[in-house]
């Protein structure tokens, strides 16, 4: 197993943070859908299907994390489970599509939310640094961005490699 990293962990958890309400605001998770688990794809996915459905849009504005703590650590049958929390700060507002008119929240000022995330990574996974061929097709892969073959369009499982998000939940 490899040495823990806390401050690589806690820019991991930033930037997947951030990616993944960027991808809501842009309606789509494919970006960040080997990130997360398929719990956390489909709260999402179902968020943003009624969001279409109304002709709706998310937006987080001026996005930034704040602060991110590590609450816990642990190990739990095969896998390695950490806590952590992550103070946020945007604008947190729903707009309609078509012609950009606010529908409800506050676009003025940024608020501030207390998230809590769960990670979760396999015992004895594959080292990553080894993989970054496609699944499908063998072709060069970026994990890092999108984690979607451009060739063939094959998902990266990062599941098996890597911590994934497994929970996230917003006060």
């Amino acid at each position: 197993m490899n040495e823990f990293n806390e401050a690589m962990f806690k820019t991991k958890v930033d930037n997947i943070f951030v990616k993944l309400y960027t991808a809501i605001m842009k309606g789509n998770l494919e970006e960040v859908s080997h990130f997360i688990s398929d719990d956390v794809r489909e709260k999402f996915s179902s968020y943003l299907s009624t969001l279409n459905s109304k002709n709706e849009r998310q937006m987080y504005d001026e996005l930034n994390v704040k602060n991110t703590t590590i609450l816990n650590r642990y190990t739990e049958d095969d896998k390695e489970i950490v806590e952590v929390e992550l103070i946020s700060r945007y604008m947190d507002y729903i707009i309609d599509k078509d012609t950009g008119k606010l529908i409800t929240g506050d676009d003025t000022r940024r608020v501030e939310k207390r998230n809590i995330l769960i990670f979760e990574k396999k015992i004895n996974t594959k080292d990553l640094s080894l993989v970054r061929k496609c699944p499908g097709c063998g072709a060069s892969i970026s994990v890092n961005t999108s984690g979607k073959c451009e060739y063939c369009g094959s998902i990266f499982n990062l599941e098996d490699y890597d911590y994934i998000l497994v929970s996230i939940t917003t006060n």
